[in-house]
């Protein structure tokens, strides 16, 4: 199958069966995905890269998430991305979900296997847009779920550029960042905290903390029984 010939009328036939979704929930979404993912199991990763950004547009977060799915569930395509493609797909970023989906999918997974340099990361950590300051904390995810030196390393590296940063979308990131190195890297955490804590925004400081004391980010309140 020659995908790259077939690509506009499967990018057709993806919007039109997602526009008659009655309601286009996660769990919807991905049984379509799946099925096209199934079909296109043979397309080359140039094909598969050019299918996805056919289906991208900035104001739908539905189709950011197909389209980034379709290409992280496409081995060889996931294993062949550069940062050429991962800009391309990343253009117009300007959401939670379509943020997460592209950092958690794409470009952790890719940084992680040394396919993205710590150089761009590092790069989008300085960016003038905020989404993108975003992104490099939430592709810290992947590399601290990994948890070797090199990647904690990385990690803090990262999370040390933006501490003094307060856009809120920046602030929450950052606290996911720190909590995810907290679960099983408990004593990094707490060495960042007590680096950085005099410039870090007092809700990241909080629920960090309390991931490290308690296991929650928001410990529940206990409750009396009458």
């Amino acid at each position: 199958m020659k995908a790259s010939a077939e690509n506009p009328r499967l990018a057709r036939e993806i919007l039109s069966r997602l526009s008659q979704l009655r309601v286009p929930n996660t769990a919807a979404v991905r049984a379509i995905r799946s099925e096209f993912s199934h079909r296109i199991a043979d397309a080359s990763p140039e094909s598969v890269v050019q299918l996805a950004l056919l289906l991208l547009s900035p104001g739908s977060d539905v189709l950011r998430f197909f389209s980034y799915e379709l290409v992280s569930r496409h081995r060889p395509t996931l294993k062949r991305l550069t940062t050429d493609d991962l800009l391309k797909l990343g253009k117009g970023l300007n959401s939670w979900s379509s943020v997460d989906c592209f950092a958690l999918y794409l470009s952790g997974p890719s940084w992680g296997e040394n396919r993205v340099s710590d150089k761009t990361i590092t790069s989008w950590a300085r960016s003038q847009d905020y989404w993108w300051r975003r992104t490099a904390l939430v592709s810290t995810v992947t590399l601290s779920r990994r948890g070797t030196s090199d990647d904690l390393r990385k990690v803090t590296s990262i999370c040390a550029l933006l501490v003094a940063d307060r856009e809120d979308t920046v602030v929450k990131a950052l606290s996911w960042a720190l909590r995810e190195i907290a679960k099983k890297h408990p004593k990094e955490a707490r060495r960042f905290l007590a680096e950085h804590g005099h410039a870090l925004a007092a809700r990241v400081l909080r629920e960090v903390n309390n991931k490290l004391k308690t296991g929650l980010k928001t410990p529940r309140r206990l409750t009396s029984k009458t």
